[in-house]
């Protein structure tokens, strides 16, 4: 179906609310839960995923958000929790969200073998079902995510069809465009027959939803770190109750190294080491005024090394785009961009504004820990100002869209202390309904980089404009003599100093 303009986009979701109103509300108010009529007035994406769903139809799209908001009310589902639901569901470990796919969406895992078939405990169970997809939109508002159904050693007593079709309802009636794929591994050949009916229920347009894997296909949808061992992955993750599986955020890499503790801050060697870094940069930077000759690759790198501290400056770009939270505005709204996978720029930006009158406290957590290091990772922020988030690629890695951070924040309405044992009593005694939560995923980039690499060496130089190049290294010489090994990248480093005004010493390069 064609792309609607966002124009004739806006006045569908204007004329299916005035209609709602006039049309159902009359008869049917006591019907739907009035916190979701007040989201419908209030939410455009909530409305637009109800029109993609039903191909911008207001008929039948009025009949869907009817029939959503019936099923809303009947499950209570703006009340569900922890404390509403046996704690025997949670125990079990049937349900649960854990990891991403290879295009970075959420996984909703199914362990089918613990699932047992028992009347009195539909309900329970379908409602467990609600619980978790509720509290994933509600964090991730039109976010989708992929379903696991890992049926190994599975027999007929654990196979329910009414579970698995109220699964597939609430996807193509209570949360359109949620799913981008279901995906089942290791099905047993007596649940062929079964699986037909299925393809029918999800009807022709998304049957192609439906992945029949096994361990060699089951990787082509998810990458290993995110598998089990029983489906030829390396995921050391174990589900247990409690508490909660809260998405898979860890603490991250501090400047130094892993942190001990979630709720340490910089350490005496962190702070030194700053203060080391910004000496050595100072002193190069007074030596770039005197002119000097540079004849090898290994003094040109200096330069690069002179810029690591104001790179934040320099090289660190504050995103136009805005989460405004309740206690933070946080920019970027939603990606952090890394540059391309070959070449990404070590360092990205968190901006964070406080917007209260009291001080708010923060934590950043990443679901790969070992992957990145925060700085500041746990600290706090005046009431308005704003603090930079320096977000850097630990050495030897690779940003994948899998990779996800979470922003934790917290008023500190009455006054207490902002030294790491203060932060971490603060935390242990926030209540959970007081605390912000915003998510933030990495984007690749798969353009070529703009920026000088020459991967034969090793050597890169840094993405600057002509003129920046030209105030810092003015009245210096490169002798090219000792970089002719380089071959045919070596011409791209000429064109770059015959742009900035450089000469080239060696009579071969003229």
């Amino acid at each position: 179906m064609a792309q609607v303009p966002s124009q004739e986009k806006s006045k569908l979701v204007s004329e299916t609310r005035r209609r709602f109103e006039a049309e159902y509300l009359a008869d049917k108010s006591d019907k739907y839960d009035s916190r979701d009529v007040e989201k419908l007035q209030q939410d455009d994406t909530w409305v637009e995923s109800f029109l993609c769903w039903r191909h911008d139809v207001v008929d039948e799209t009025l009949k869907m958000i009817d029939e959503s908001f019936q099923w809303r009310k009947e499950f209570a589902v703006n009340d569900l929790n922890e404390s509403t639901l046996p704690k025997w569901l949670f125990e079990v470990g049937a349900v649960y969200l854990h990891g991403y796919d290879k295009e970075g969406n959420k996984l909703f895992w199914f362990r089918v073998k613990f699932h047992t078939k028992d009347n009195k405990t539909i309900l329970d169970k379908k409602k467990l079902v609600a619980f978790w997809l509720e509290r994933y939109a509600k964090r991730e508002n039109g976010k989708p995510l992929t379903v696991m159904f890992d049926m190994s050693e599975t027999g007929l007593s654990n196979i329910d069809m009414d579970i698995v079709r109220f699964i597939i309802n609430c996807f193509k009636v209570y949360y359109p465009k949620y799913l981008t794929k279901i995906v089942v591994f290791d099905m047993p050949w007596i649940m062929n027959a079964a699986f037909k009916i299925v393809k029918g229920w999800l009807g022709p347009e998304a049957v192609n939803m439906l992945k029949f894997t096994g361990k060699n296909e089951v990787q082509e949808h998810v990458s290993i770190e995110y598998l089990p061992p029983h489906m030829g992955g390396t995921d050391p993750f174990k589900y247990s109750y409690p508490p909660l599986v809260d998405d898979d955020f860890q603490t991250p890499l501090c400047e130094n190294g892993p942190i001990t503790s979630e709720d340490e801050t910089e350490s005496k060697e962190d702070i030194e080491t700053d203060n080391k870094e910004t000496g050595e940069a100072n002193s190069s930077e007074e030596q770039l005024v005197m002119p000097r000759k540079i004849s090898s690759i290994e003094q040109i790198s200096k330069i690069e090394e002179s810029d690591k501290v104001d790179s934040k400056i320099k090289t660190l770009k504050k995103s136009l785009s805005m989460f405004k939270g309740v206690l933070l505005h946080i920019s970027p709204a939603e990606e952090l961009y890394f540059g391309s996978k070959e070449i990404g720029e070590k360092k990205c930006l968190i901006v964070l504004t406080n917007v209260t009158k009291n001080v708010v406290a923060f934590k950043v957590r990443t679901t790969a820990p070992d992957k990145y290091r925060v700085k500041p990772s746990n600290s706090c922020c005046d009431p308005g100002a704003s603090l930079d988030v320096v977000v850097s690629l630990h050495g030897g890695f690779t940003i994948s869209p899998q990779d996800r951070f979470l922003i934790m924040a917290a008023e500190m309405e009455q006054p207490c202390g902002t030294g790491p044992a203060d932060l971490a009593q603060f935390w242990k005694d926030a209540p959970r309904n007081k605390i912000m939560e915003h998510r933030l995923r990495c984007h690749v980039d798969s353009s070529k980089p703009s920026s000088l690499t020459l991967k034969e060496n090793s050597f890169n130089i840094p993405s600057k404009s002509s003129e920046d190049i030209h105030l810092q290294l003015s009245a210096h010489v490169i002798d090219f003599s000792n970089i002719l090994t380089l071959g045919r990248n070596a011409t791209h480093i000429l064109d770059l100093c015959q742009k900035t005004g450089y000469k080239a010493r060696d009579e071969r390069w003229e």
